[in-house]
C-alpha cells in the first residue's frame, strides 16, 4: 500500500532531487496523469457500478449521473443501458448506436414510443430513440472515475492495489520532466509495462474467468521445435 505521502517521498528519492525541483505542484501533476494512464491502460473491475435514473416521459434525453459540465466528475464511460417500468417488471436492454442513427430511425422527437435504441449527445447526456412515451426507469452499467490521490485523498485504490505500476508511471513522468538519461527513462517505463501487465492478468484474466469453465489461468510457454 502506498499513501498520497509515500508516493510523493518515493517520487523525490528516486530521482534525488529536492522540493525546490520537484514542488508539489510538479508530483501531484505526475500522479494524476499516471492515475489517468492506468486508468486507460486497464478496464480495472473495482470501477464499474450500476446507477439508475429516471426518463421524462416526451423527452428523448436523459442526464447521467455525476455530470457536470464542462466535464463529468464521476462517470467515465457506459458499459449498459437497461430500462424498466417497475421493480419487478423484465429490463431491457437498449443498444447503442450514433446519433445519425437515431435521426434517421426516429426523425420525429415529438412522436413517441419504446426507447431501443440509445447515443452519447454530450458529456453528461444520452439520447434515446424513440421518444419514450412514460417516464421508464433507467438502469446504467457504467465505469466510474477513481478517487484521486491528493494532500486530501491520501488513500486510493491504485494506491493500496496497484502501488508498484503508479510508482514507475510517475517516474516515467518525472524523468520526461527532468530530461533524465534515456536508459533510466527506459527502465522505469518497462517496469511499468511489466507492473501494469500483472494487473492486466490479474484484472482481465482471474477475476474474469471461472476455472470451473475454463480451467485455470497458464501462462504459455515457448516451444522449439527439435
Amino acid at each position: 500500500m502506498t499513501t498520497y505521502a509515500e508516493l510523493t517521498q518515493q517520487i523525490l528519492d528516486y530521482t534525488e532531487v529536492t522540493t525546490d525541483v520537484l514542488t508539489s505542484t510538479r508530483t501531484d501533476d505526475f500522479i494524476e496523469h499516471t492515475e489517468n494512464r492506468i486508468f486507460r491502460d486497464v478496464d480495472l473491475d473495482a470501477f464499474k457500478s450500476h446507477q439508475t435514473s429516471q426518463m421524462t416521459a416526451d423527452s428523448p434525453f436523459v442526464s447521467l449521473p455525476g455530470g457536470t459540465s464542462p466535464e463529468p466528475t464521476t462517470l467515465s464511460t457506459i458499459r449498459t443501458v437497461q430500462i424498466y417500468a417497475s421493480a419487478s417488471s423484465a429490463r431491457d436492454l437498449l443498444e447503442q448506436r450514433d446519433i445519425s442513427f437515431m435521426n434517421e430511425y426516429w426523425p420525429t422527437r415529438t412522436s413517441t414510443g419504446t426507447p431501443k435504441y440509445w447515443a452519447w449527445w454530450d458529456e453528461d447526456t444520452i439520447y434515446v430513440a424513440p421518444t419514450p412515451s412514460s417516464a421508464l426507469y433507467v438502469e446504467l452499467g457504467i465505469t466510474r472515475l477513481p478517487t484521486r490521490l491528493s494532500s486530501s485523498n491520501t488513500t486510493s485504490w491504485l494506491g493500496t492495489n496497484a502501488p508498484v505500476a503508479l510508482l514507475y508511471g510517475c517516474l516515467a513522468e518525472a524523468f520526461k520532466f527532468l530530461k533524465g538519461p534515456a536508459e533510466m527513462l527506459q527502465l522505469y517505463e518497462q517496469s511499468y509495462q511489466r507492473a501494469l501487465q500483472e494487473l492486466m492478468i490479474e484484472q482481465q484474466g482471474r477475476h474474469r474467468r471461472s476455472e470451473y469453465m475454463h480451467g485455470e489461468l497458464r501462462t504459455p510457454l515457448q516451444s522449439h521445435n527439435p
